[in-house]
């Protein structure tokens, strides 16, 4: 039994265990001659006594080593450590495409197009050297945080021990994607590659696997006799044209390749990424032909909008320019507010609003409000007089007291002279003489005079 720290090949450092599989278990380990983390795959044992399973297993995993794709996983080394067969790969950071659907349930078409492009890319350049994969499912796709996706685990040298295998979970894993023709018993080709990865993509568009079932085989049964589930609503029909012909129950009905699945994918996202773009939608789920002209609906809301008071235009358009009365304080309160009721942008005529404008009830609505607005302004003015008005009498009006008041004292003369002392020529006396003459209530008037001597 592995565990970490346990060492292969006098080389690989097991660290952690990441996953698990039909044939055996991933681990995350340490090149410790070159310094860096690799991805090592640990066979069954039982696998080594199957006569003939090595040979095939080193053969496939030097081809495999040929491929120089970005889509599919590097293949480092493989070896043999005490009974143990094991497979250096590239480790891939990110995370599986299974575990991005455990945790958001559904991807949107044009993600699901990316993803399926970049997976059948793969399987091209992997076809193509004569490798078939075998066990394509959303485990096996690794996601980089950039988006970009990598092909792992293929299926080398499958052995028929495998379907034997009664382990929970690795064996239903692989029946809900496996192929008709492999659930049957035929030779697994390129075709079941392209089938098994028409079941991701209906994966991810709808959530839920198309068949499910109460163990791995009646599972299988159903990929042999069963119509899928149909997608849901919200796909655009081009989408599920896809997937559907990629799920078709004959091999030759499918695309004829992974490299044509791959074209018609990518040119389906870029048109998707095209109608987010321009379109109304920011994520456009749904390809009904009608929603182009959602537009053009939503444009006739403000045309309805503006044709509500284009009748009174007929009333009051002559004094469109006095929409400043209804702001400036001048005497024309009643024509101002029915002026400034509605005026429409230039250019737009309404016959039909001309045709009957003493029957449109909606343009009187806002005239009680500029009515009441200018009999303010009218109040205010005449106010204003009043206050003026009121000071002016009040100003005469005490004037005229004062006048009438019997304590006012007026003086009326007041001289001043210079006598010389008892009238004598003294250099250094001078008397003065101070006279004032008051007003009495009864006219008279009388006089006081004093004299003073310095």
């Amino acid at each position: 039994m592995l565990s970490p720290g346990v060492q292969l090949g006098n080389r690989y450092r097991l660290d952690e265990r990441i996953a698990s599989g039909g044939m055996g278990d991933v681990w995350r380990g340490t090149d410790q001659v070159l310094g860096r983390t690799v991805a090592v795959k640990s066979l069954l044992p039982a696998l080594l006594d199957e006569p003939g399973f090595a040979e095939r297993f080193r053969g496939e995993a030097r081809t495999m080593a040929t491929i120089n794709h970005p889509g599919v996983v590097d293949v480092y080394d493989f070896g043999s450590d005490q009974q143990i067969a094991f497979l250096v790969m590239e480790y891939v950071e990110g995370d599986a495409l299974s575990s991005t659907l455990s945790r958001v349930g559904r991807l949107t078409p044009a993600r699901t197009m990316a993803l399926l492009a970049q997976a059948a890319d793969a399987l091209h350049a992997a076809h193509e050297k004569g490798i078939v994969h075998r066990d394509v499912k959303p485990g096996n796709l690794l996601v980089r945080p950039n988006g970009t996706l990598v092909l792992t685990d293929f299926g080398i040298a499958r052995s028929d021990l495998v379907g034997q295998l009664t382990a929970a979970g690795s064996v239903l894993g692989t029946a809900s994607y496996i192929s008709p023709e492999q659930a049957t018993g035929a030779v697994a080709t390129p075709a079941s590659d392209v089938y098994a990865l028409g079941v991701v993509a209906y994966q991810c568009l709808a959530g839920r696997r198309p068949f499910e079932g109460d163990n791995p085989l009646e599972i299988a049964m159903k990929h042999v006799r069963e119509t899928p589930r149909p997608l849901p609503a919200d796909i655009p029909p081009q989408v599920k044209a896809i997937v559907e012909r990629a799920m078709a129950k004959d091999p030759a009905a499918r695309w004829p390749s992974a490299a044509a699945l791959a074209s018609v994918a990518r040119q389906t996202k870029l048109a998707l990424s095209q109608q987010a773009r321009s379109g109304t939608h920011p994520r456009p789920i749904s390809g009904v032909p009608s929603s182009p002209a959602a537009p053009a609906a939503r444009a006739q809301v403000p045309a309805v909008a503006r044709a509500q008071p284009r009748p009174p235009v007929a009333i009051a358009r002559p004094p469109v320019a006095s929409r400043p009365a209804a702001v400036a304080p001048q005497p024309r309160p009643p024509v101002a507010p029915r002026a400034a009721v509605a005026v429409p942008p230039p250019g737009q005529h309404n016959p039909v609003g001309y045709a009957r404008p003493a029957v449109a009830p909606a343009p009187p609505l806002p005239a009680p409000r500029r009515s009441r607005a200018g009999l303010w302004l009218v109040a205010i003015v005449l106010a204003v007089l009043v206050v003026l008005c009121s000071g002016v009498i009040s100003y005469k009006y005490r004037t005229s007291m004062a006048a009438d008041d019997p304590g006012g004292v007026a003086p009326v003369t007041v001289t001043t002279g210079a006598l010389r002392a008892h009238g004598a020529d003294d250099q250094g006396r001078t008397s003065y003489r101070l006279g004032v003459r008051l007003l009495l209530p009864d006219g008279e008037t009388t006089t006081s005079e004093g004299r003073e001597t310095r």
